[in-house]
């Protein structure tokens, strides 16, 4: 169900993802050029595989069509224990929740590289927070219970991000080139643009 979700999100918003992708890709070149810093592919990937992920996400948890009520709930863990484990609305609403916030945690540990877990937390709090706000603005609900599946998420990821920095710092230095890392990215974004042409190949044939 969360795979089919973020399809649909791509469905809607890539002929725009596409044109901001040139756009700052462009303007990310000449940055480089002007200030003389070094090219590196998978770097360069990181910084635009971050916003991208960020734009999904705000489109993910603003669209209207995923909960048609709307009210506030600031009972802890009153949603999340109304869903029976295992049903498609536990996996929708609370594992869903987790997973959706699992790389904004990994993605704070890339780039601030916290040494405490509390600049992570408070992070995803507060823009959990902020989402709910917005949620309740356009027709949706405020729910504390999204808040702390989406701190969860937050705090996974960044212990996710703990657990890779250890495995990279005892693998051989050619495991942890620019080369390698070049060309593990290159691999990952052919197979996912083979996924995402054969996914629509399918729906457009």
């Amino acid at each position: 169900m969360i795979h089919n979700l973020i399809l649909k999100v791509f469905d809607n918003i890539w002929p725009m993802l596409i044109v901001f992708i040139v756009a700052i890709s462009f303007i990310r070149f000449y940055y480089l050029q002007n200030h003389r810093e070094r090219f590196c592919l998978y770097k360069e990937l990181n910084y635009l595989i971050s916003i991208i992920y960020i734009w999904l996400l705000f489109e993910i948890l603003t669209m209207t069509e995923l909960n048609k009520s709307s009210g506030v709930n600031m009972v802890p863990f009153t949603e999340i224990l109304r869903y029976k484990v295992g049903t498609t609305m536990f996996y929708y609403n609370v594992v869903g929740n987790i997973l959706i916030f699992l790389p904004f945690g990994y993605l704070i540990g890339v780039y601030v590289n916290p040494k405490k877990i509390w600049p992570v937390l408070i992070t995803t709090i507060a823009t959990s927070i902020v989402v709910e706000f917005v949620q309740l603005q356009i027709g949706r609900s405020f729910d504390i219970d999204d808040i702390i599946l989406n701190a969860v998420g937050g705090i996974c990821g960044y212990f996710l991000y703990i657990g890779a920095s250890a495995i990279n710092r005892h693998l051989p230095e050619f495991l942890k080139s620019d080369l390698f890392y070049n060309i593990l990215y290159i691999l990952l974004i052919a197979l996912f643009v083979i996924y995402v042409f054969g996914y629509w190949g399918v729906v457009f044939k």
